[in-house]
């Protein structure tokens, strides 16, 4: 269930995928769509793991623990996936791969992450929430007001995408709008997926997007979920919350506007129709 209000959050359904070594910036810069290498101190880097079509497999939320070191946010059930993927790649370069979920305590905050113990990294996520992780040698108990729903209902409202095993490998990059939210350096050096998400930024080519809804009456919507808007729009889900009064409150990722339905997915009458009212992003979706 939603809160309102809430200040910390416990259960986020994330995990701490670690790369080490000396050749960990330069391996995760040739296969992650932002600039690794240029990782601001202060916050948490997106980024996207695609395949060579340019198809997000996963995001990836960094943090430079070291020179040689870097940690990243990846939903639980993607960590053993993305890590075996990357090893097909490491070949003779000088970095492991592993999963550490297990050596971090993590802690959503609402504002600044006080009263945290000296040894948590605290790193902004976006212009509101801080992402906390503390050393399991000095995790402790949190008090946490806050459910997972609430995180996931404060990144549908600020535009930020997830990706879960449902939906890896679904969208190009532009669909879950990384070019608006800053998960795309386009002027970095070649990466996996690098020519057909420059190809798509130059020819603005991307006509489906992700955009944000509430349903008009009550649904619990997943992500993966397909359907078809009042409005003929098909529509696949990438995040979605129930909130208090039964409705769902969720992003997905649909034509930006009418007859701009691709080829490959003419509208399908077997879909249900949701009738929705559609909802602000903080950004500006642009024209296609």
């Amino acid at each position: 269930m939603m809160h309102s209000g809430w200040q910390r959050v416990t259960d986020l359904g994330l995990g701490v995928l670690r790369a080490r070594g000396a050749d960990a910036v330069p391996f995760l810069q040739g296969q992650l769509s932002n600039d690794v290498a240029r990782a601001p101190s202060g916050q948490w880097q997106l980024n996207g793991y695609h395949t060579p079509q340019g198809r997000v497999i996963a995001l990836l939320r960094l943090m430079r623990l070291a020179a040689d070191e870097v940690l990243a946010l990846v939903p639980l059930g993607l960590i053993p996936p993305v890590i075996a993927r990357l090893n097909r790649y490491v070949l003779r370069s000088k970095v492991q791969l592993s999963d550490d979920s297990a050596q971090w305590q993590l802690v959503g905050c609402a504002g600044a992450a006080s009263g945290l113990p000296g040894s948590a990294r605290s790193l902004r996520y976006d212009a509101t929430r801080q992402l906390a992780l503390i050393p399991q040698a000095d995790a402790y108990e949190v008090k946490a007001d806050g459910t997972r729903d609430d995180w996931v209902a404060a990144d549908i409202a600020a535009g930020l995408p997830q990706v879960y095993l449902p939906t890896s490998e679904l969208f190009v990059a532009q669909m879950l709008n990384l070019d608006l939210t800053g998960g795309i350096a386009l002027d970095k050096g070649c990466y996996t997926g690098q020519e057909i998400i420059a190809r798509a930024h130059y020819r603005g080519q991307v006509k489906r997007r992700m955009q944000r809804f509430e349903s008009e009456q009550p649904c619990e919507l997943l992500a993966g979920a397909s359907g078809t808007l009042a409005d003929g729009r098909n529509f696949k889900v990438v995040a979605a919350v129930v909130r208090g009064d039964g409705r769902s409150e969720f992003l997905a990722v649909a034509p930006a506007a009418l007859g701009q339905e691709e080829p490959e997915s003419p509208p399908d009458p077997s879909r249900s129709v949701l009738a929705v009212r559609p909802l602000p992003l903080p950004y500006a979706l642009p024209l296609a």
